[in-house]
């Protein structure tokens, strides 16, 4: 009995799906499930689009123009100064080779290297580990291609091509510029180097007003 209730609701809904309503003309406009009286200036807001005109404005035009003096700006927030430093912004010289070494335009300090880490550890520990060695939580799940930082390979690699790893993706890893502000990522590069530099550090790396504490 079951069956026969499924069949015939089924032989319903196709009888309607291909005869019910097609080609019906309304007249009436049809029900609103959100009514304005209900919602008031939500749903029907007002509203100027695109090359549409306009009687608010003199010119009859919706589109306005640019106000005078402006620039243009590729991305960033309000007051980023514009991106014409390509050290900076793209890890690149002049002669659109890599930086070896962070911009000088960059502060890296403690702070700095603080928030390299906080985003280090959301960003890229899951994949490059908290050491930087590969082993992040990914390679349990079979990614056994991540390489560890502490290659001989990494550690001599500009820090302009590290950076435009981080923009633009590379392999099995997609770009960060979404998410990543241009000093977000050098940030992650001088993390990054602060790990290699601590596995390969040694006793006489430690200053002398600190060896006590490590009982030396």
């Amino acid at each position: 009995m079951r069956n026969v209730y499924l069949v015939t609701a089924f032989l319903v809904v196709l009888t309607l799906s291909i005869l019910g309503l097609r080609g019906t003309l309304f007249v009436k406009a049809p029900m609103d499930v959100f009514p304005e009286w209900i919602f008031p200036g939500m749903k029907y807001q007002s509203k100027l689009k695109p090359q549409a005109q306009s009687k608010f404005f003199a010119d009859g035009r919706a589109d306005r123009p640019l106000p005078a003096g402006v620039v243009p700006a590729a991305y960033g927030p309000a007051g980023q100064p514009l991106r014409n430093d390509d050290a900076r912004y793209a890890g690149k010289d002049a002669d659109g080779d890599f930086v070896a070494r962070i911009p000088a335009a960059v502060k890296v300090d403690m702070q700095f290297l603080e928030h390299g880490r906080d985003r280090y550890v959301i960003y890229c520990a899951p994949c490059h580990g908290a050491l930087g060695d590969g082993q992040g939580i990914t390679k349990q799940y079979g990614m056994g291609a991540t390489p560890t930082f502490h290659d001989d390979r990494l550690r001599q690699m500009a820090d302009g091509e590290i950076f435009n790893t981080l923009t633009h993706g590379k392999g099995n890893m997609l770009s960060y510029a979404d998410k990543l502000t241009p000093d977000d990522r050098w940030a992650v590069v001088a993390y990054v180097r602060a790990l290699q530099r601590a596995q390969a550090g040694s006793v006489s790396d430690v200053p002398l007003v600190n060896k006590p504490e490590l009982g030396l």
